[in-house]
């Protein structure tokens, strides 16, 4: 039987990644990516099927879910990697607008919801289907108020607040889905170099995936519900 798994965000970074590391296990990964361009080219260097998938246009969203359900009939893994976080000149929250948490939000939460829900009637036809969200160390609530945590410093409303709001809607799909083979759970990537930081990180987008591609293989054993890194579970 035919292993099927949906990335979004998949033509670069960690999506890409994510991609190819599934690809390596047999998997039949679908790359979801909005430009159609580098979409293709990403799916053409993976040797693999490509939909246009854009994730805050819900009938972008709906037209892949029929494409998926016509090709493949069912879905066993869903990626949601795609994210934004949108630069500003001032980070602090009180120079930060609400045009900015709400573009934000469009991609790392309402995305997520949008794209979850349309795919979930295909990933109750796997026999046990894993769903992966892509959230950061950065959403988490514990770690932001403490003093002694490296991330006291970083102040930035938006992405981390969404990021946040991203591990709620993980622990409430997997609440939903417990008594279900389907598990949910949130991954931390890490600080890894991409697009999304001006290649800042210290991680590589490599290492980053392996986590989600641990978590969108899990067994029947593992968990669901869980914020998860490479060397265990995080605290929300």
């Amino acid at each position: 039987m035919t292993t099927t798994a949906l990335i979004t965000g998949a033509n670069k970074g960690i999506g890409y990644e994510v991609a190819r590391q599934l690809g390596e296990r047999g998997i039949t990964v679908i790359v979801g990516a909005r430009d159609e361009e580098r979409g293709r080219a990403a799916a053409e260097r993976l040797g693999r099927p490509y939909v246009r998938l854009d994730v805050t246009d819900e009938a972008s969203v709906q037209a892949a879910a029929k494409w998926i359900e016509r090709e493949y009939g069912a879905l066993d893994i869903l990626v949601n990697n795609a994210g934004v976080a949108v630069p500003q000149d001032d980070p602090r929250p009180s120079a930060t607008s609400a045009a900015t948490l709400r573009e934000t939000y469009e991609v790392n939460v309402f995305g997520v919801v949008t794209v979850t829900n349309a795919m979930l009637p295909l990933l109750r036809r796997s026999p046990a289907a894993r769903i992966v969200n892509m959230s950061s160390e950065l959403g988490s609530v514990t770690m932001a108020v403490d003093p002694d945590s490296p991330f006291w410093p970083h102040h930035f409303l938006a992405y981390n607040s969404s990021k946040s709001a991203l591990n709620m809607l993980t622990a409430i799909y997997a609440k939903e889905l417990w008594d279900t083979p389907i598990k949910v759970n949130a991954a931390n990537p890490g600080y890894c170099a991409t697009d999304l930081n001006a290649h800042t990180g210290f991680r590589t987008p490599e290492q980053g995936a392996a986590i989600a591609v641990r978590l969108a293989t899990l067994d029947a054993d593992g968990p669901s519900g869980a914020f998860v890194q490479d060397d265990g579970q995080l605290p929300w």
